[in-house]
């Protein structure tokens, strides 16, 4: 790495940013032998991490010990969903220990060459619920604006595996055009997630073209970003982008965190960054099997997230994409873990579950049933101890 000459000698209130996140960098990055010639400098720079991402066994191999199991998903992985890993997210997995969750997420394995009856290339039936190329309108007051098809990394539980196609770039400026003239045309939509892909890996004059765009437009009040960014390549928060965003605020962002072991100090700066200038921040998390699908595991990420200020919105029953049997809980796992957090710890902790009804039915709320009895105008409900009480409705 390179001596960084002069930034130790500041200040943790004389520095930029920038070089605060250098400095991070420095201290606490496990720079991979794969990229021992890489400084601080380039493993900062979130387009050297783009352009540096583990694609081929031979790299991956490097980095990890890789299993027999993980080999035959690396040489199959490209009939469902490449493989793509950012060097800052790979340094976060153990390189001896296969059940690693980071690396259970992002290591292609053999099991998603198999395909259970159930499962769908378009589990949320988003394609047939979209008027125009990236656009879909499912729920009466907001639509989900897909802006791009790439990702920082390949999540091998994407529920939208099936846009990540070599070649495909479907989605651009005229793709975003027909979305806003559809926009403008429906004054019942409010509501606007932008999403993909990642959107917070376009340039910055092309989010701030959407912005800009989405603002001007009088009937929608609300935007969201979902970005998994924060998470895999937290080197693109910076100043720049931060500037953007909070120039268009009020602008939401959806993250999405699975495990604590994703909670470094360098993602809490990005958030840190995103947090002080305005823009609330909520996680959605993906219940997946030997990853987060024990109450213990599933409460520590909770915790977590509050404490980088980031409020955890909903657990999502992993969806049924092609090979995702290896991923998927049964539905009475996540109810326990709901069971487990109502009560046991504060209510800004305990998200939403979620079932994406199969095939276009939206999120479906699922939770433990706390109405032992109605009738008669007396409600009979039970609280986190098992305890009964009865609540009488009013004359």
């Amino acid at each position: 790495m390179s001596s960084l000459k002069g930034l130790n000698n500041k200040s943790q209130e004389q520095e930029s940013p920038e070089e605060t996140a250098i400095n991070l960098t420095r201290k606490e990055s496990r720079f991979i032998s794969l990229y021992e010639e890489a400084t601080a400098l380039d493993w900062e720079d979130w387009r050297w991490q783009l352009k540096n991402r583990i694609t081929t066994e031979e790299q991956l191999s490097k980095i990890i010990n890789l299993t027999d199991e993980e080999k035959a998903g690396i040489d199959g992985c490209g009939k469902k969903l490449k493989m793509a890993i950012t060097p800052y997210f790979a340094s976060l997995m153990d390189p001896k220990n296969p059940n690693c969750p980071i690396r259970m997420q992002c290591v292609p394995r053999g099991a998603e060459l198999i395909t259970s009856e159930e499962e769908m290339t378009d589990p949320c039936g988003e394609d047939k619920d979209s008027p125009v190329e990236g656009l879909v309108h499912r729920y009466p007051d907001r639509v989900l604006f897909l802006v791009s098809e790439v990702c920082a990394t390949y999540c091998r539980h994407c529920t939208r595996s099936r846009i990540f196609t070599e070649g495909r770039k479907k989605l651009g400026y005229k793709s975003y055009e027909k979305a806003f003239d559809y926009i403008r045309s429906n004054k019942s939509i409010r509501d606007v997630l932008i999403s993909g892909g990642d959107p917070l890996l376009l340039s910055n004059e092309a989010l701030e073209h959407i912005l800009k765009t989405l603002k001007e437009i009088p009937h929608v009040e609300f935007i969201r970003i979902g970005t998994r960014v924060p998470v895999t390549l937290p080197q693109r928060i910076n100043h720049d982008l931060v500037k953007i965003l909070k120039k268009y605020s009020p602008v939401w962002m959806s993250l999405h965190f699975n495990h604590a072991k994703e909670i470094t100090k360098r993602v809490k700066f990005a958030c840190d960054m995103l947090v002080d200038s305005g823009i609330p921040l909520g996680s959605q998390t993906v219940l997946l099997k030997g990853i987060n699908d024990s109450s213990s595991t599933m409460k520590r990420l909770m915790h977590e997230l509050l404490k980088i200020r980031v409020r955890p919105y909903y657990i999502y029953q992993c969806d049924p994409i092609v090979g995702s049997k290896h991923f998927r809980t049964k539905v009475s796992t996540g109810i326990n873990i709901m069971e487990n957090l109502r009560g046991h710890t504060t209510g800004y902790g305990v998200p939403t579950y979620v079932i994406d009804g199969p095939g276009g039915g939206g999120k479906i709320p699922i939770s433990p049933n706390y109405i032992v009895s109605y009738e008669k105008g007396k409600c009979v409900i039970r609280n986190y101890k098992d305890e009964q009480f009865t609540y009488t409705d009013p004359a």
